[in-house]
């Protein structure tokens, strides 16, 4: 469906985008889903980073964590970005938990053009709450939840542009980001 707002751009300026695209915010709120849909929309190569720590590490997050603790997990997931960021013309993905750590998230501000997903927690709750795939939340009640996105979002709030997701669909989000994305290269 994306593909007919293509359109509305510049080919010329789509194929000389070289600056990546980043997605962060709360795990639950579609960075990897929309980020497919926006590096094929710019052939540009999509990296959900939680996959390449897994893939590094031969094991899911949630094994990581289970078996080598969340301070690994994120000195790994710190190698990992940071690595990640050396190339050009991608749309990442990035774990809910990596822009919290400063070094990380200066480098995603600087080497990306990135993108908030925000949603309300009421939405995000009732995505994530109790998944075993995610082991940050899966004990979490909903005050804690809530409690946790809060805290995230106010460093979140760092990302260069911020979208507002609940009133949107996937292709109305992936528009958007492109329409901004797009709109800065000119």
């Amino acid at each position: 469906q994306i593909k007919t707002y293509l359109c509305f751009f510049n080919i010329e300026i789509v194929m000389k985008l070289k600056n990546n695209l980043g997605l962060i915010g709360m795990m639950g709120s579609g960075k990897s889903t929309i980020g497919i849909s926006i590096a094929k929309e710019i052939r540009f190569k999509f990296i959900d980073t939680d996959k390449e720590i897994e893939k590094a590490e031969k094991k899911s997050i949630s094994k990581i964590f289970e078996e080598k603790g969340e301070k690994y997990f994120r000195e790994i997931e710190k190698k990992i970005i940071l690595e990640l960021l050396t190339k050009d013309q991608n749309v990442f993905a990035f774990g809910g938990g990596s822009f919290l750590n400063k070094d990380v998230r200066m480098n995603i501000i600087n080497r990306t053009t990135s993108f908030w997903l925000n949603w309300k927690n009421d939405t995000l709750i009732d995505r994530i709450a109790g998944s075993r795939k995610r082991p940050k939340v899966q004990n979490l009640t909903t005050k804690e939840l809530n409690d946790m996105i809060n805290k995230r979002a106010i460093i979140y709030r760092e990302a260069k542009y911020k979208i507002e997701c609940d009133d949107l669909n996937k292709n109305e989000i992936s528009k958007k980001i492109l329409s901004l994305y797009i709109d800065e290269k000119n």
